[in-house]
This record gives C-alpha cells, structure tokens and sequence, in this order.
C-alpha cells in the first residue's frame, strides 16, 4: 500500500478524496467509488500501488491516439478498478473486480522496471491505460516523472473524471491523452455510465488549457447515445471549445457486459458521425473499431492528400515531410509527426 495524494481529514474519522470530481467523503474502514482507496484510522492508502494486472506493448494508433507520434510503439500498463461504473465496460474483468478481491489483483511492477522494459521494447512512450488511470494516480506519477527523465512520453487514456488539481500535478510529464466523450446528455451518463457529463466536460478543457495534446473517443451505441442531435451537438462542443485540430474517434460499439442487448453499431452510423463532424468544422475525424473502411488513415485538412495510411491499429505509410502535407504544406497539426 501506499499513503494516498489529494485527500484532507475530517470529523469522525473520515477522509475527504480529491483525486477524482466524485470527491469522496470516506468513513473510517470505507473505501471510495472506485475501490482501490481505502481510509484506515483517517489515514487514506491506495490498494494498487505497485500493481500491475497488465502489460503490453502497443501500438499508439490502439489508444487510440493518431496524431501523437504515429507508428511508434507505446508500453501500456493498468492496475484493477475504476470510478466508473458504464455498462458497457469492454475491460470489465479487470475495471469491474468486486471490491473484496482488489487487494489481491495484479503482480509487482516498480516505476523503475517499467521504464526499464518500456526502453529496451524500443517504446517510445508509457500508457496509462485498459482501466482508469486516475484511480492509479500516485504509481502513474512516479512513473510518469521516472519515465521523463528517461526520455519517454506518457500518455492517459481515460475517461476523463480526475480533478484538476490533480491534473496539475501530473501535467508537466503529462504529454497525452485520449480521454473518452461517451456521450452528450447528463441522462446517458447519469444511467449508463454513472457520473455527469458536464464534470467531463470541464476536464477535457483543462486537459487542453494546460497544453496537453488531446483527442476524444465516443462509442456509438445504437439507441442509447446515436441521435443526430446528440451527435451533432457533441461534434460543435469538439469544435467551439476544444479545437477543430482535436481528433474525434467515433467507434463501433460491439456487445459486452451488462449492454448486451444491444447490436453493433451500423457503418453507416460512424459515417454520419463523421460527416458530422466535418461539417461542424473538425479537420480530423475517424471510424474506430471497422477497420477497411478507410475510415482511420489521415488526409490533409486543406487538400485532401493521404498523409497516414492505416489499417486497424497498423500504419501502412506515411507521407508527412517536415509534419507537412507534401502537396500543399499545409501543417498536420499534432506531436511527434514526421
């Protein structure tokens, strides 16, 4: 266990948690929404410090993050838990473990043996990644800081919950992050993941203000977030708040966990998302999860050049010079482009 940040004692014993915008107050004994925080004798210990449950190398694009070193290789690690609760969670066997078995998840992995395999797995970067990594924030940040001093990136791929104090604390090692938009109407988060929209809203914008590169991913489930309004509405918040340069990943939605009487996403569906996107003036926009379409290769937001060929998570070619297009040298907005 490890001594937990962000959290201040108050009467009775208990402890009030910062880390993340649902703020727990948690008794003596308790443990926070996520599971992994626990509160004994006032003093509040993260459970999976130190904890892997799993560990891979990545592709970036699998993030998915397209415009953030393209073609590279990320090293991507998790711990059990998380303070979301959707229920369409496709990591639920690591994100969803009941709370009396979080203790015993996961194998030791110090920072340092991390930083050491991501180097010598030729990555490029560390992902925070599969569950949530604000709920893993302090054995994130001592990685995240090791891992800068050794020349890797880090990035968040997260739902988009964490406080922005927190945030601050983590941002100057912090250099991306894919944080998903699951939808765009408080009753779609309210019920089907269990947290508010306009937290996430308020997250993805300080993400941004503190220069973070960014990009979003919603999973598009028919019946319950796939209305024209609501996708049309989420494309012009991307695109007056975030930024036309932020990446929107519209991506098919398969069944699993607790949402499994609902089918996949048609085709035809991402495709509308992403017309609608462009029309809300995004420059980048993908289909995710229906690879052949053509839907995840990059073309140039002025002329229409392919600059990034991709299939599924593989980059077949890019034709970048100088992270210009080279027909009109338009620049591809982005970190780490060629």
């Amino acid at each position: 266990m490890r001594e937990a940040s962000f959290y201040s004692k108050v009467e009775g014993g208990a402890v009030n948690c910062a880390l993340c915008r649902f703020r727990c107050t948690i008794p003596d004994g308790g443990r926070g929404i996520c599971g992994v925080r626990e509160n004994r004798g006032g003093v509040l210990y993260s459970l999976v410090y130190g904890k892997a449950v799993a560990e891979h190398v990545d592709p970036i694009e699998k993030k998915p993050l397209f415009h953030f070193m393209p073609g590279s290789r990320t090293y991507s690690i998790a711990t059990v838990g998380c303070n979301f609760r959707c229920l369409h969670c496709q990591n639920y066997s690591i994100s969803q473990v009941p709370r009396s078995e979080i203790p015993l998840g996961g194998h030791d992995l110090p920072p340092e043996v991390i930083v050491s395999r991501a180097l010598a797995s030729g990555c490029r970067s560390i992902s925070y990644t599969y569950t949530e990594p604000t709920i893993f924030f302090e054995y994130a940040y001592d990685t995240a800081v090791l891992a800068h001093r050794n020349g890797l990136k880090n990035v968040f791929v997260t739902n988009g919950y964490i406080t922005p104090e927190a945030l601050a604390r983590i941002a100057p090692c912090l250099d991306a992050a894919n944080i998903d938009l699951k939808g765009f109407s408080e009753r779609f988060y309210r019920e089907v993941v269990h947290a508010m929209l306009d937290e996430v809203l308020a997250s993805i914008l300080e993400y941004k203000r503190l220069g973070i590169w960014v990009e979003l991913t919603t999973l598009i489930i028919p019946n319950l977030n796939d209305s024209d309004e609501e996708l049309k509405a989420m494309a012009e918040f991307i695109a007056d708040k975030v930024g036309i340069e932020t990446p929107w990943h519209v991506t098919q939605f398969y069944p699993s966990y607790r949402l499994l009487d609902q089918p996949r996403t048609p085709p035809e569906t991402l495709r509308m998302a992403r017309q609608f996107g462009l029309e809300a003036g995004l420059r980048y926009v993908y289909e995710g999860n229906v690879p052949g379409l053509h839907g995840e290769s990059t073309f140039c937001s002025a002329c229409g050049e392919l600059l990034v060929s991709r299939t599924g998570f593989r980059v077949e070619s890019i034709a970048v010079e100088n992270g210009r297009c080279p027909r009109c040298s338009t620049v591809l907005d982005g970190v780490g482009i060629p």
